[in-house]
């Protein structure tokens, strides 16, 4: 059956979303009604600011680095763990950080713009320096000496005072042409120079200032004429000699004191960090000996190491200590940024532009010139592509709360943890370098030639991802032996691989990669790439992946309309999409079409989509596959045969770019190249909504978390929420950037968010679990525009903060509330009171039954004889009787007076009623009575055949009259059914009262009739469109 977009005349009209709001002024809010910033996570050193590290006694040492406008210190000693983060975070990006004693200095701000320079403590802004009112240049370094604080700009150089950190004096680098006064080699202080700094110049020079008089003491010229401008210095645990870089590759070791060069060495790339190892060992042929200098560069991500001793040589070359920069240009960073070595510590700590933080330690025994691995923390180096919460385990934890999958362009897959940063891991590929080193990129290590990049020993970047935990082993998953990501459906498998992760689970995960035909697994648990690497059926690239909710089968769609199904557990093919036909299957399709008989009905073998598959699903019971296409069909499968079974047809309005599911209310979410999101049920194949509004095409969308809202990210910087019940736009909000991957946490805590160019990850908290957000359709106008989540967390509200919050009276409802009463007086209406009032009135003599004690109470026994009581006891029964006496009075007393004012109210409303014929206020008080009292009163129904006013009647009569008022349904039936019960031999007995029931069961057939009718009409009308045809 095809199902088209657009309803005929005689069909159902598909419901949109309100486009307009005119009963409501235009307004910009200033905040999401849904969502608030929380905080954003996967930032290490995100920046080119280098880092600055600080020892805190003999073996703990503090490192600071910069991620935008905060900073973030690490704890050496608990193995890189963060301690603290700067609030309130700066008006402008950091340009410079420096840590002394216990503060942390950090200068922000841009040339044209506010500058300012913040002081930290444990975190905490404790003071601010006064700038210059003429300083119109951001400051690159801060260097603090004695009772100075020096800072570095472009042209200038700022001096305070530590003490009072007030405004010393401005020294201004002697002229030079094309520039050459620049800063470009930052500056430093000499040990023993007092008031002594060196700055180093674009010309080469480097300039020797006094900054207690301000005057400039000397210059020391380059060491040749094309050295280019001074790139790195730092001073050497030697006293008065200087390591000085230069732009053109030349390195020197220079004395100060004399002007003379000690040592000169060539690097093949500029220089722009320098370190000196002060443990005094390292160097030599055993490493004993002193004199070891690390250097690196932003041209590659290699440290360089080099023995001083005997004129100086290369003794090693870390290869790969960070990104190189990628071939695909500045998308992802790379380069080391600074290094330095902890003091009096066989450590080096290194930094680097792919987000980045490292720890390595030199080892003595065995001797190596080159260190190991000793703490990494890092994130993303290429902003990110794709977001993925956790779903539910197996046993129903709720880990998918807490854990979010990210992939980016830097080839890597992230698992990163919310509730402790320490557990965010990158999922391990294999060991890169021990391959660099086997195909020869890393094989000579003393080789001054720039190593080549190690991107290409990693899987390409990955464009789509799929995840389910029901077979997920956790870190005891057992891998087998075998290789990672074997390729080829027909090569060998072992099967002990399959046996082993038949008892501890297998892989969980899988990815699709750009320009590339493999579809790649990982185990989630042990965060490792898994053993298996599935090809398409027909050859193309992957366009699309998907997992059985079993978590045993793999779907992966190609971009030529092909569709795979492999086994998890065993790495086989399973199934193809349509189903292969046999030989004899394949002839007797090819005579139907030739003769022109072919069914109308789908045919196996046939249905395979024109273009390529963009999104796959498999429904909660495994029993259809859905897929939709760039040809404009969504095609549903059956899951074990592969025959195709039902396909919408959508073709030539719109192409389909990619499909969401949410299990719990069988619908499925399909975003169009009309940017309009069509909301589909899968059982009656037909569209219940369409939302329109983004523009500039829909980057990603998702359901939330109980399938209400419908999520949307668009290239206009905006991310649009819809209520799917009522159809309206809800809430919107404007990003600065466009947001190019978002996923709502299966809790429904969350939502993350990534924006264009960003490597770091937005966290939003859903105020709705604590507190009321109205369903009000918004304009275009409303739009909130606010700032993202920070790093510090600054500006976010926690989750529980909404409850706390008042409602703003303008963002109510505009839908008015509806009356409780009765909606319609052609509709029959049940009462509002609880249900076990009138249930147990129909049962009240079976539970005064059950009620009744079985036995009679037991006086207690006696105590041996051997333990005496203090004081001789009372007799028990008399006590007890005269107590029995005095509640049955008392009981006695309260239960006349009720009885008597119940029924005093009883009959007198009653009799009113009768009079009136108005017997609303008699039901409104018998619904106020409890089940107990309400039987008593309709046992103290008196009849009085003889007179005018029988209450039997009056009853009877009452109940008609709520009847035909078409209220208090339920309760109508349950009070005549004990009336009934009570009172059937008066009926025999008084013609008024047979009369007026003859009444009432009239009225109540009719009723009963038309509710019947009403019932089995819907049921019907239900059922039909239930049914598929």
């Amino acid at each position: 059956m095809s199902s088209s977009l657009t309803n005929s005349g005689d069909g159902p009209v598909v419901k949109r979303q309100k486009l307009s709001a005119s009963e409501h002024p235009s307004r910009t809010r200033q905040e999401s009604r849904i969502f608030t910033p929380f905080r954003t996570i996967g930032l290490v050193s995100s920046t080119p600011v280098p880092f600055t590290a600080i020892p805190l006694g003999k073996t703990s040492f503090q490192i600071t680095t910069s991620v935008g406008r905060c900073l973030q210190t690490y704890d050496l000693k608990r193995g890189l763990n963060l301690v603290f983060l700067t609030r309130p975070q700066t008006p402008e990006d950091i340009t410079a950080t420096l840590a002394w004693k216990d503060r942390v200095f950090a200068a922000w701000g841009s040339g044209g713009g506010p500058q300012g320079i913040w002081v930290f403590k444990r975190g905490k802004k404790i003071a601010e320096l006064d700038l210059p009112t003429d300083l119109n240049s951001p400051i690159t370094q801060i260097l603090i000496f004695g009772s100075w604080i020096v800072c570095s700009c472009k042209t200038r150089i700022e001096i305070w005072k530590s003490s009072t950190y007030e405004h010393y004096t401005t020294l201004y680098p002697t002229s030079a042409p094309k520039d050459g006064n620049e800063l470009t080699g930052g500056i430093c202080h000499m040990n023993t120079y007092l008031n002594k700094i060196l700055a180093g110049r674009k010309d080469g020079s480097v300039e020797i200032w006094n900054v207690s008089s301000g005057r400039l003491v000397y210059t020391i010229l380059p060491p040749g004429k094309n050295c280019g401008a001074v790139t790195a210095m730092c001073p050497t645990p030697a006293l008065s000699l200087l390591g000085i870089a230069y732009a053109e590759g030349a390195l020197v070791i220079h004395d100060i004191r004399t002007d003379k060069t000690v040592i000169h060495l060539n690097a093949s790339e500029p220089i722009s960090s320098i370190s000196f190892r002060t443990d005094e060992l390292g160097a030599g042929d055993d490493g004993r000996k002193a004199g070891v200098m690390a250097t690196a560069g932003l041209d590659n991500g290699d440290v360089t190491f080099w023995d001083l001793n005997g004129g100086g040589r290369v003794m090693g070359i870390l290869r790969g200590a960070h990104n190189p920069p990628s071939d695909a240009g500045a998308v992802v960073g790379g380069g080391v940024c600074k290094v330095e070595f902890l003091p009096g510590q066989p450590v080096i700590v290194t930094s680097g532009l792919d987000n980045s933080l490292k720890s390595w330690i030199f080892d003595e025994t065995p001797y190596s010139p080159i260190p190991r691995i000793l703490h990494s923390r890092s994130g993303h180096a290429a902003p990110v592509t794709r977001l993925l919460f956790l779903p539910s385990d197996a046993d129903g934890a709720d880990a998918g709360g807490k854990w979010l999958l990210s992939a980016g362009k830097d080839r890597s897959l992230w698992g990163w943890s919310l509730r402790r940063d320490g557990q965010s891991t990158e999922l391990s590929q294999g060991n890169i370098r021990k391959k660099a080193k086997k195909l020869g990129i890393l094989g000579s290590t003393l080789a001054n030639e720039p190593s080549t990049t190690l991107e290409d020993l990693k899987a390409p970047e990955i464009t789509c991802l799929a995840m389910s935990l029901n077979r997920d082993g956790g870190m005891g998953a057992n891998a087998g032996s075998g290789a990672i990501w074997q390729k080829g459906n027909s090569g060998p498998k072992k099967p002990t691989d399959a046996t082993a992760s038949g008892v501890t689970g297998w892989e969980s995960v899988v990815t699709g990669h750009r320009d590339d035909k493999f579809v790649r697994t990982w185990f989630w648990g042990r965060k490792k790439a898994g053993r298996w690497a599935f090809e398409t059926g027909d050859g193309g690239n992957v366009s699309s992946v998907a997992m059985s909710p079993c978590g045993t089968f793999a779907v992966v769609g190609s971009e030529t309309g092909g569709i795979d199904m492999f086994n998890l557990q065993s790495g086989l093919h399973r199934q193809r999409y349509p189903s292969k036909l046999t030989p004899a299957q394949a002839r007797k399709l090819k005579i139907q079409q030739a003769e022109g008989g072919v069914a109308k009905t789908f045919q196996p073998g046939l249905g395979k989509h024109k273009k390529a598959a963009t999104g796959l699903i498999v429904d909660s019971l495994n029993k259809n596959v859905i897929s939709c296409s760039l040809d404009g069909k969504v095609k549903f499968w059956e899951f074990l045969t592969g025959n195709l079974v039902d396909e919408i047809d959508w073709h030539p309005m719109v192409a389909i770019t990619g499909i969401r599911y949410h299990a719990a209310n069988d619908l499925i979410a399909l975003s169009c190249d009309d940017l309009s999101i069509r909301v589909v049920d899968i059982v009656t194949k037909k569209t219940i909504r369409e939302f329109w509004g983004c523009k500039d095409g829909i980057n990603d969308f998702c359901f939330s978390n109980d399938g209400r809202w419908i999520i949307a990210a668009s290239k206009d910087c905006i991310v649009r929420v819809w209520d799917l019940p009522t159809g309206h736009l809800i809430d919107a909000i404007r990003m600065e950037t466009a947001c190019t991957a978002l996923t709502f946490s299966g809790t429904g805590e969350f939502l993350a968010t990534t924006c264009e160019g960003q490597v770091g990850v937005n966290i939003w908290n859903n105020k709705t679990l604590f507190t009321h957000v109205p369903t009000r359709h918004i304009s275009e106008n409303e739009i909130a525009q606010i700032s993202g989540p920070t790093v510090s967390g600054e500006g976010g509200h926690g989750v529980i903060d909404g409850a706390f919050e008042d409602e703003a009276d303008e963002d109510q409802d505009s839908t008015p509330a509806l009356s409780l009463d009765q909606l319609s007086e052609d509709m029959m209406t049940l009462s509002l009171v609880p249900k076990s009032r009138w249930q147990n009135l129909l049962h009240l003599d079976a539970i005064k039954q059950r009620n009744k004690p079985k036995e009679p109470p037991k006086q207690p026994e006696k105590a041996p004889f051997f333990l005496p009581s203090l004081e001789k006891p009372k007799p028990i029964m008399g006590v007890e009787e005269k107590k029995a006496d005095e509640s049955i009075a008392e009981r006695s007393r309260i239960m006349k007076m009720d009885r008597l004012s119940s029924e005093g109210a009883f009959t007198v409303s009653l009799r009113a009623g009768g009079e009136s014929g108005d017997y609303t206020p008699f039901i409104t008080h018998l619904k106020t009575l409890s089940p107990s009292a309400a039987d008593l009163e309709i046992r103290s129904l008196t009849p009085n055949p003889g007179e005018e006013t029988d209450e039997l009647v009056n009853f009877v009569s009452a109940l008609t009259s709520r009847l035909k008022q078409k209220r208090d349904y339920e309760l109508v039936q349950a009070w005549m059914a004990v009336f009934l019960r009570l009172h059937m031999d008066e009926v025999t007995r008084d013609a008024r009262l047979a009369e007026a029931l003859r009444e009432w069961r009239e009225c109540q057939e009719g009723e009963g009739r038309r509710i019947s009718d009403l019932i089995g009409y819907c049921g019907g009308v239900v059922g039909f469109l239930r049914n598929p045809r």
